[in-house]
């Protein structure tokens, strides 16, 4: 997938599939996201000490529950989506302000949306597969498939352009 290929995702637009619905700014969509890469489920990792607290990787091999499960929320002003974990009911942030192989990673610790947890979903309609943008840096999110230890997998917006399966995921939706 390259940013030719990518459609953005609005209310406007035709191009979105069934999980993200045409009423989206009414009702937010409950979803769980898999890694294109690595074919695991992304995951909060609520119990992380700190500063790594809610840290999102794409680490369990099945959705197994509110781990794996993410509110997105449509704002139609910004037309952007705000992402809220169901494992710690916090929207999902990007820490431009940490540093090294953390900058950039993605945790859910908001109690509020501001514009560090603020996404542009776009989809392929080719390859059926999502990416996300972060209004903060401008930067896709991507899974960490080559980190160790307590990052491993993690997610950060971090890529430019959406390059390959790094920066893809699957949206299923798991509201039933």
């Amino acid at each position: 997938m390259d940013a030719a290929g990518l459609a953005r995702i609005t209310e406007e637009t035709n191009a979105r599939k069934a999980p993200l619905a045409a009423d989206a700014a009414a009702e937010p969509e409950l979803l769980a996201m898999q890694s294109v890469r690595n074919g695991r489920f992304v995951a909060t990792e609520a119990n992380y000490a700190a500063p790594n607290t809610g840290v999102l990787r794409a680490r369990s091999a099945e959705f197994g529950g509110s781990w794996e499960g993410f509110s997105f929320e449509y704002d139609e002003a910004t037309e952007t989506y705000a992402l809220k974990s169901l494992a710690n009911d916090r929207y999902v942030a990007v820490e431009k302000n940490y540093t090294g192989s953390a900058q950039n990673v993605l945790r859910a610790r908001s109690t509020s949306v501001g514009g560090w947890e603020r996404f542009i979903l776009y989809y392929s309609e080719t390859l059926d597969r999502w990416a996300l943008q972060s209004t903060l840096n401008g930067m896709f999110v991507t899974m960490e498939n080559g980190y160790t230890g307590s990052l491993q997998y993690a997610l950060r917006a971090r890529s430019a352009e959406p390059t390959g399966s790094w920066e893809e995921f699957v949206l299923y939706d798991i509201s039933a």
